[in-house]
């Protein structure tokens, strides 16, 4: 049987994704951003994190994330057209969760996570501290990371083959 119900588009957008960068600066930096998911299904935030980035930061096609942190994830995803290869390591008793991105002749970018479930004030918090590393402005705002970057509608993607792009800060 077919159904004959008319399909009704959804016009509710699609929440921003909540990314905040490090300053660019001459001096490098342990945490290059922060990334706050909506949820820990790495299939669903992955895509939507890689098409917030820079341009700057090129393809990006490795991504290791801490292990134990995200939902079961195949070993390689396509993206844009892209195919990016996903790596699970344990997480370092030194470093918070982090999402380890990887471009080819570009370099490595380090992002903190703020897990999903955390409240306002504690992605706050936790911007401020990471993205303050006692550099003269290199400070956090003490506010939550600002979404970065409005999705799109599901399968556009810009001329570059990634999503709308967003200012550094």
């Amino acid at each position: 049987m077919i159904s004959t119900a008319p399909s009704v588009p959804s016009t509710l957008p699609l929440p921003p994704v909540r990314l905040r960068l490090a300053p660019h600066g001459a001096l490098p930096r342990r945490i290059d951003g922060m990334w706050w998911p909506y949820s820990r299904d790495l299939l669903t935030q992955l895509p939507k994190l890689l098409a917030a980035l820079p341009s700057a930061w090129g393809d990006i096609t490795g991504v290791t994330v801490d292990a134990t942190a995200w939902s079961a994830a195949p070993g390689r995803m396509v993206v844009a057209n892209q195919v990016v290869r996903l790596h699970k390591a344990p997480a370092s008793p030194h470093a918070p969760d982090r999402v380890v991105l990887l471009s080819p002749g570009l370099g490595r970018w380090d992002l903190q996570v703020i897990p999903p479930e955390a409240t306002k004030e504690a992605a706050a918090l936790l911007t401020a501290t990471a993205l303050d590393d006692g550099r003269p402005g290199a400070g956090g705002e003490d506010r939550p990371p600002a979404p970065t970057a409005a999705a799109g509608p599901r399968g556009q993607v810009g001329p570059a083959g990634r999503g709308t792009r967003a200012p550094r800060w």
